[in-house]
């Protein structure tokens, strides 16, 4: 399966370039120069916080891996609060006593927790319209309720036990229940609360990525145990490549599944803007929320609910994963992709809350 998704990229890759070379004339050399110009971006966001990983563990891990002992659980599940590209995956492997749930943490929890509570959430309060938020919010707590399924099918996917897959998840799931009344009942609140957070993990990322290049470029080693930048860089760089071809290749689907979506909307009950936006949620969330506002409510509520899980699973996670272990990334799609269907699928089932 890997190799196939792998050969989708090239030949995603190739279209695109060749594309671009003949004055794009088919929009997919946009998506190819689109992926390479989101190097900088992901560079700024990931690099520092992948060079403080190692000292965020050792300093979190006198706290964590006491309290993980007590419930049974390994430390590593501590790295799901990150998202997987934000340094949830290195801060799992550092923590990690079993490296299979160090890879779980920091594959699959990260992709699906992690990316919701320090990228999903406080970007999508901060683009979408306040009238909008109360579906958004909506959509996140379903969403949020789906999230075991994924959270489960990744584990199995992976090798993991049912038992095993409570058991792991047993804070992702505490914590998923705070968001979850939180959201119900002080909607306002939790969002200030997020603005909060995003900017602590801007604010540590760029002292990481500061702190490292200056050891980088003088050797002045301000803060011990970091991992060096180019390493960091070079992970940066392998999700590049993945995404020259993965933009212009989920373009080509979107264009394909544009008029079935018509015909599907209409059954589903919402406008084909809603499906259109899950699939381009699937490569990143920012467009999805740059068009919320020409959704319908159903729409908004399942596009809200299908990112928790779904959110970036062409692009960045998948990515990532190639460029750490392709060995999961069956688990990174299986369990992504289960959670957002069964996500969707509450929406269709849960009447809406005509008060919203």
């Amino acid at each position: 399966m890997n190799q196939i998704l792998m050969i989708i990229m090239a030949i995603g890759a190739i279209v695109g370039g060749i594309d671009r070379i003949f004055g794009n004339k088919l929009g997919y050399g946009e998506k190819f120069e689109e992926g390479f110009h989101l190097l900088g971006s992901m560079a700024l966001s990931m690099t520092g916080m992948i060079c403080l990983a190692p000292v965020l563990a050792d300093a979190l891990g006198r706290i964590v891996i006491p309290f993980y002992r007590v419930i049974g659980a390994d430390p590593s599940m501590f790295g799901s609060v990150l998202a997987i590209d934000m340094g949830g995956y290195q801060l799992a492997k550092e923590l990690a006593v079993d490296s299979r749930i160090g890879s779980y943490a920091g594959i699959v929890a990260s992709a699906i927790f992690g990316c919701t509570l320090v990228f999903t959430i406080p970007v999508g309060m901060g683009m979408i319209e306040q009238e909008d938020r109360k579906f958004f919010a909506r959509g996140i707590m379903l969403g949020l309720a789906a999230m075991p399924a994924g959270l489960f099918a990744g584990g199995l996917l992976l090798g993991l036990s049912l038992w095993e897959c409570l058991h792991q998840n047993l804070p992702v799931f505490a914590a998923a229940l705070l968001l979850l009344a939180g959201l119900w009942k002080m909607p306002e609140q939790m969002v200030k609360g997020f603005y909060v957070l995003a900017a602590g993990i801007r604010s540590l990322v760029t002292a990481g990525l500061v702190l490292a290049a200056a050891e980088s470029l003088c050797g002045w080693r301000l803060l011990p145990g970091m991992a060096p930048i180019e390493d960091a860089m070079e992970v940066v760089s392998a999700i590049g490549v993945v995404m020259l071809g993965s933009l212009p290749a989920a373009k080509f689907l979107s264009r394909l599944l544009e008029r079935p979506f018509i015909g599907l909307g209409a059954k589903m009950g919402m406008k084909p803007q809603g499906l259109t936006g899950m699939l381009l949620g699937l490569v990143s969330p920012v467009p999805v929320f740059a068009m919320y506002r020409e959704m319908d409510s159903k729409g908004k509520v399942a596009v809200g609910a299908f990112l928790v899980s779904g959110a970036s699973l062409l692009a960045a996670h998948m990515g990532f994963t190639i460029s750490t272990e392709p060995e999961l990334l069956p688990a990174l799609m299986g369990g992504k992709l289960c959670g957002a269907a069964v996500a969707v699928a509450l929406v269709l089932c849960v009447p809406e809350n005509k008060k919203s």
